[in-house]
């Protein structure tokens, strides 16, 4: 919630205010009221509300003075100028101040809703930005900028700090307040409109996660897809790591499929030695057990609780022994080293990651021996490519394709670089960034309105490929 004080001499004035928008209904609280603009000052000093409605002409201290004492302390106000004077000079100043706008009262209650609506969206969108900003700043380590943006990581020399990461379903929002966590040891950063992150800051009691594991079910008010939990670091430096755990905990649901509140623990060691005996029968050609072991890949990881982490382990290194071992026979397969987003970008869960990696040994066992009836295939394959480019903003998995217009997956791959000079993910990637580039520069949606209308459901993944493809971030690319 996003909170609000009155301000004016006239106690009447103030009620009008109080009582002629829905305050609760977009998403703002009024915090405090006040008839003395000493007070008011005092209480914007300690608590630096978000919104101030104010009168501009008031004893001793005017609305515009207010505005500038509270500028040049560099607090992060914003200001609604009331009054009751029609003088175009007023307004100007007000706006010159910086005021979002400017209002004669008695208010006019039908300008109250598309009053309150061009509040409410223009604190989504400075949120949307400032949360932008410190994701970068936190996984950049810029400390400096950090600490422009937010006064968190002030005096917590000796603080110890824990991330973790709220996944809501889709049709819900994770972004959540929670009492259980005390606010001001507590930074909350929107990853999009499902994904949350938490910054905890100092001591909790032993119990915390059973509280936490509370907190989460009985306040959230809908349905939670996953939680994450990283470890614990006493380093500001770690955030960024403790970020990577938890989003990696969060992403065990990609393994189990079951909703749940995860925290980080490598098990590397429980994979290690199966990734081992994958890696020995390629080698020696013994493609049936290989084909028979990565079948029973889901199974293993449910049975030994498996995570996100392994997950990334065992893709890695059975590419780097397909690749290795088959280079000529598989190059164009689209098998690359990829970290856990990719991963999850590029299949729906584990099961068909470990379906891939099945038709792939059964490729290689059954190479030159299945004939092709390549007109067929090429007439399948340019209908897929038109059905992608008529629905990238949505889900798209290599294996439902592949189903969906009758092409084996693993011949999908070789007709992507054959026939486009690019992998499907590449391709589908390219594609979502060129239209995603359109809408920056054309429309007045937000970077992460532009992420979902071109298929990315994370927002953060969304703005790493971005500035891997286009060398600068969503935010800097629409300002230039």
């Amino acid at each position: 919630m996003h909170s609000v004080i009155i301000i004016d001499d006239e106690p009447w004035a103030i009620r009008g205010i109080r009582n002629a928008f829905q305050w609760e209904k977009y998403g703002f609280e009024i915090t405090g009221q006040f008839t003395s603009v000493h007070k008011a000052l005092a209480f914007i000093d300690e608590t630096c509300p978000d919104l101030v409605f104010t009168d501009i002409r008031m004893p001793e201290v005017s609305g515009l003075d207010l505005m500038r004492i509270t500028k040049e302390k560099g607090l992060d106000v914003e200001f609604v100028v009331v009054s009751g004077f029609a003088e175009f000079a007023y307004a100007q100043e007000a706006l010159r101040y910086g005021a979002l706008d400017y209002c004669l009262k008695p208010l006019d209650i039908e300008m109250a809703d598309p009053l309150i609506e061009k509040l409410a969206l223009h604190f989504a969108k400075k949120r949307s930005m400032r949360n932008h900003l410190i994701l970068e700043a936190l996984t950049s380590g810029d400390k400096s900028e950090l600490n422009r943006l937010t006064p968190f990581f002030e005096h917590s020399s000796g603080d110890y700090f824990r991330v973790i990461i709220l996944y809501a379903n889709s049709d819900h929002k994770a972004h959540q307040d929670f009492t259980f966590f005390d606010r001001r040891h507590t930074l909350k950063v929107e990853f999009g409109s499902r994904k949350t992150l938490y910054i905890l800051k100092g001591g909790h009691s032993s119990d915390w996660k059973d509280e936490w594991h509370r907190s989460v079910f009985t306040e959230a008010g809908f349905p939670i897809k996953a939680v994450g939990i990283s470890s614990m670091a006493t380093n500001y430096d770690q955030i960024a790591k403790l970020i990577k755990e938890a989003d990696l905990a969060a992403s065990h649901i990609f393994v189990h499929e079951e909703n749940g509140i995860f925290e980080y623990e490598p098990k590397l060691t429980v994979v290690k030695p199966l990734a081992d005996g994958i890696a020995s029968m390629m080698q020696e050609n013994r493609f049936d057990e290989m084909a028979d072991l990565v079948e029973r890949l889901v199974l293993f990881y449910k049975q030994h609780q498996l995570g996100m982490g392994e997950v990334v382990y065992i893709w890695n290194q059975l590419v780097s022994v397909l690749v290795g071992t088959y280079y000529e026979e598989l190059r164009d397969m689209e098998l690359d080293f990829l970290n856990y987003s990719e991963l999850k970008e590029r299949f729906e869960n584990f099961e068909s990651l470990c379906s891939f990696l099945h038709d792939i040994v059964r490729y290689i066992k059954q190479l030159n021996s299945q004939p092709v009836h390549e007109g067929d295939i090429n007439a399948h394959f340019n209908q897929m490519v038109k059905y992608i480019d008529n629905h990238y903003q949505t889900k798209l998995y290599l294996k439902d394709l592949s189903v969906k217009f009758f092409i084996n997956q693993v011949y999908c791959c070789q007709l992507f670089k054959k026939n486009l000079g690019k992998t499907f993910s590449e391709y589908v990637t390219e594609l979502r960034i060129k239209k995603a580039c359109e809408l920056l520069k054309h429309t007045e949606f937000s970077i992460e309105e532009v992420a979902t209308k071109v298929g990315f459901v994370d927002y953060y993944y969304f703005n790493k490929v971005f500035k891997k493809q286009c060398g600068v971030t969503p935010a800097k690319f629409r300002k230039s």
